[in-house]
């Protein structure tokens, strides 16, 4: 597989007072980890870059752009170039409009250990996706090396 038939995605790693802006993904098994806690962001459009698609994204799936969003790491595999982008989240979560997904929620730092969060809406705990919670580990531990 070439890099051009690779899959290119923005991903958004928004934090609020040490815990981490998540969307309980739909139970769709179309999708990757249904059910489960992700990140917000998505496929990049053709000729997009990924600092556009993370803007266009945010604004689609909860209607709100960070003023600071920036590059956190990019990283590949042989299906898929993942653009991570952090930023802080500097309004009330209320104030988000949730247009994708079950669910949203502010993951804590025990969360992410344990790879599960409560989702008050289903009333019960759902994992998070196994990449969401390895790159929040890595950024966690590149925040306080």
């Amino acid at each position: 597989m070439t890099a051009s038939d690779k899959v290119e995605v923005a991903i958004s790693i928004i934090y609020q007072n040490d815990k981490f802006l998540m969307q309980l993904r739909d139970d769709l098994p179309t999708i990757l980890f249904p059910g489960h806690w992700g990140f917000f962001g998505g496929h990049l459009e053709p000729g997009e870059d990924a600092y556009t698609g993370m803007q266009r994204e945010l604004q689609e799936e909860i209607g709100y752009v960070p003023p600071l969003l920036t590059l956190f790491e990019s990283s590949e595999d042989e299906r898929i170039i993942r653009h991570f982008y952090q930023a802080p989240l500097t309004i009330s979560i209320e104030k988000l409009e949730l247009n994708e997904g079950q669910d949203i929620g502010l993951c804590s730092i025990e969360d992410v250990h344990r790879g599960y969060k409560y989702s008050a809406k289903l009333g019960e705990d759902r994992p998070l996706g196994s990449p969401h919670q390895t790159a929040l580990l890595a950024f966690m531990a590149q925040q306080t090396a």
